[in-house]
């Protein structure tokens, strides 16, 4: 009796959590873009397509894969299923998504729209509409990146800045994470569809009104070939991934060139800086020298050299005269030393019109007369 009322509460609360399934908020859209709303619960859908319930459990990754003649397609918060006959789009209330859905893809899917793939079956005119839909919001978020990082990199690399910005440098450092993560995501767009172009069955099974639609088998023996077409799109789109990546790896060059010059212009201001510290040391030291003369007057000292009263003017005019050509002297030895040193002489090339014998005749007797030399003679030269 013990183990049962210890056993009956889990059995109570697994029954609860078995009779609460989640609901899917569901758009459906058949060939001629019709569309219809309703909710359902997942047990229910996933019967009704003859899915598995795994087959509905939806993340935030990213993949297509077939089962039963059905198409899934997970695009992060973008969920859908694709069949011969209409396309169901799962909790869609997202804001941008709900207004690509109601504005663009029932008119793709009619065929109304700029599709290469109208005159194909409708999963081609699905699964592209869905492959446009993502990559044109991945361009989007690389345009909005892209110009926000121009218009900072060009505030922070201008070479009259004695400092940089730390708010600037902060939003730079977001925009920075937000171009690693849209790098991120691009990587996993094309490499979902390199694992599907990888694998010649998948490709065959995402065909799907070839194996459902006799007319469409027939068309695709005579003459179309309708995993080529397939191939062929997805190829389309592994491309433009590729290159929006290239985008985003040369935005990220360019981060990194404009940091390189950034340290640099402030390493240029730091050293002006640093030497103009410098000459006014040896200013302060010229005047510094010389100033004891001044207080040699200064002492409480009787001599016969105050009396004249042109010794003040000469003994101010020595002070400055010698500060100064101290100063300058000071100036000319600093620029001497900070002046980069001058190229070593390169000694002539023997001319290429001289035969080969005469150069290793030269070689010949160099090699002879460096062999000849004594220690003493090596070490004077």
């Amino acid at each position: 009796a013990g183990k049962f009322y210890q056993h009956a509460p889990t059995e109570t609360s697994q029954a609860t959590l078995a009779s609460v399934s989640p609901v899917f908020a569901v758009m459906k859209f058949d060939k001629e873009g019709n569309t219809t709303y309703f909710e359902k619960k997942k047990t229910e859908l996933y019967q009704e397509l003859g899915l598995q319930a795994r087959d509905l459990r939806f993340q935030h990754v990213m993949s297509i894969a077939t089962r039963n003649n059905r198409i899934i397609m997970r695009m992060e918060f973008l969920k859908a299923v694709i069949t011969p006959e209409f396309l169901l789009i799962l909790d869609y209330r997202n804001l941008s998504l709900e207004h690509w859905l109601v504005n663009e893809l029932a008119s793709q899917l009619a065929g109304e729209g700029q599709l290469v793939t109208y005159s194909l079956p409708f999963e081609f005119r699905a699964i592209e509409a869905i492959l446009q839909y993502w990559i044109s919001k991945l361009q989007g978020r690389l345009n909005t990146l892209q110009t926000q990082i121009l218009e900072i990199l060009e505030a922070l690399v201008d070479p009259k800045l004695l400092s940089v910005d730390r708010s600037k440098l902060h939003i730079l450092l977001q925009n920075g994470k937000s171009l690693s993560e849209l790098e991120t995501d691009v990587k996993v767009f094309k490499e979902t569809i390199l694992e599907i172009l990888d694998e010649e069955e998948v490709i065959e099974e995402l065909c799907l009104s070839k194996w459902t639609d006799p007319q469409v088998f027939e068309e695709s023996t005579s003459g179309i070939d309708h995993a080529e077409e397939m191939e062929l799109l997805l190829e389309n789109y592994y491309r433009q991934a590729e290159d929006l990546l290239n985008e985003a790896r040369e935005l990220r060059v360019l981060i990194d060139d404009s940091e390189s010059i950034i340290f640099i212009n402030l390493d240029s201001h730091r050293n002006v800086m640093m030497r103009l510290n410098l000459q006014l040391t040896m200013g302060t030291f010229s005047v510094s020298l010389f100033g004891l003369i001044g207080v040699a007057f200064g002492m409480n000292l009787e001599s016969s050299l105050e009396e004249d009263p042109r010794i003040f003017w000469l003994v101010t005019g020595i002070m400055f005269l010698g500060s100064g050509l101290i100063w300058r002297r000071l100036l000319s030895f600093l620029g001497r030393h900070l002046e980069p040193p001058l190229p070593p002489h390169v000694p002539a090339v023997l001319k290429k019109s001289q035969p080969a014998a005469g150069r290793v005749e030269i070689k010949t007797s160099l090699k002879g007369d460096t062999f000849g030399l004594s220690r003493g003679t090596l070490t004077n030269q």
